[in-house]
């Protein structure tokens, strides 16, 4: 038993913990800066997530992904639940009440990991030939992708669908389609945009592109450019960020704490974490090579690649008025329970993934 878990901790990918544990350095110091109650209550999910990682570790994932099609189904359930009983918050319906608790879950959070998995597990099982998949093949997975999306996007949550959308097919693309398929998809995106703007976004969602393309920004983006300006290149002292201090920065633990952190320490600090998460992006899209034949874990690899830097993109653009504000936080930084958690479950189904591939190996020199 010993040799079985030398060989199962050999394989921890220790790197992907080295370029984590920063980032939830930085959110508590950020956070406990602005508000000590709310670092408070981050400590709290530090601490949930330690267990919850442990916990996901030691799953019999390996053995067991044929029901990972069982769980993906009960996730569309979660979302086609929340259309009829979902809970408003805000003029959006994306919460679903746990009975007997006060308690509230956001299945378009919960189906992240499920999600991954499904994309590596349908690839498994169908692996693309050499020239890629065809038209048959793409229109038999973008099946499985357009389904949350769509469910995702009626809540609304255009934010959170898009990015499964784009993280669903970015895979696909790392693993191969047909350049003709893509080919096609920009021409026909590109004849039906005026539709598609004028029919299927909603009046919010244009005005928040109204608000972006207009020479004028909105106070929110304002106030988070006069807090980025202010920093400078080394930035201020806690005291001097007056720009959140004062509460004119709006939302400075979460969606804006990209433009606290550059209140407080400057351009350098920017960059530290912006390379922070170029390592981590390139470590994970790094396994496609020395996993080759591993396609979950290529897929779940790449899928939280795409995730991290879409969110981080999306984010740090709204923060600097590149993009419209739509509530992405910034990963594993932004205060709150939901997405941090969710982060920390998906990177420990990968250490899981990674660390028990060979467990087939290992029973069958045991028995042996």
């Amino acid at each position: 038993m010993r040799f079985i878990d030398k060989r199962i901790i050999s394989q921890f990918d220790y790197p992907l913990i080295v370029f984590i544990i920063p980032l939830i350095a930085l959110s508590y110091h950020l956070v406990s800066e602005i508000n000590e109650s709310l670092a408070q209550r981050q400590l709290g999910y530090f601490t949930l997530s330690i267990f919850l990682f442990l916990g996901v570790f030691f799953l019999p994932l390996r053995r067991n992904l044929r029901i990972i099609p069982f769980f993906y189904w009960i996730g569309i359930a979660l979302l086609i639940a929340v259309e009829f009983v979902g809970v408003t918050k805000l003029g959006a319906q994306r919460w679903l009440q746990i009975p007997g608790i006060a308690m509230t879950i956001q299945p378009s959070e919960l189906i992240k990991p499920i999600f991954l998995l499904m994309i590596g597990y349908l690839v498994k099982n169908r692996p693309p030939p050499r020239d890629g998949y065809d038209l048959k093949d793409f229109l038999y997975f973008s099946l499985y992708i357009w389904i949350p999306f769509i469910l995702i996007a009626k809540e609304p949550d255009l934010g959170t669908a898009l990015i499964l959308l784009l993280v669903g097919y970015g895979i696909l693309f790392i693993i191969g389609v047909n350049w003709r398929i893509w080919a096609t998809i920009l021409v026909v995106l590109a004849t039906l945009s005026p539709f598609i703007y004028t029919n299927l976004i909603k009046d919010y969602q244009k005005q928040r592109i109204k608000d972006f393309i207009s020479e004028e920004p909105s106070y929110h983006v304002q106030q988070s450019i006069i807090a980025i300006g202010s920093g400078g290149l080394t930035g201020k002292s806690s005291e001097e960020a007056t720009q959140a201090q004062l509460k004119f920065l709006p939302i400075a633990t979460s969606d804006f704490i990209f433009a606290y952190l550059v209140e407080r320490h400057g351009y350098v600090g920017s960059l530290i974490l912006i390379v922070i998460y170029i390592l981590l992006i390139l470590h994970l899209l790094s396994m496609n090579y020395y996993f080759s034949d591993d396609y979950v874990v290529r897929c779940f690899a790449s899928g939280i690649a795409l995730l991290v830097f879409l969110n981080m993109s999306v984010n740090i653009f709204m923060v600097i008025g590149f993009a419209p504000v739509v509530g992405l936080p910034l990963p594993l930084v932004s205060y709150g329970g939901s997405s941090f958690i969710n982060f920390i479950v998906i990177f420990a189904i990968l250490e899981n993934l990674l660390a028990f591939r060979f467990m087939d190996l290992y029973n069958f020199e045991r028995k042996l």
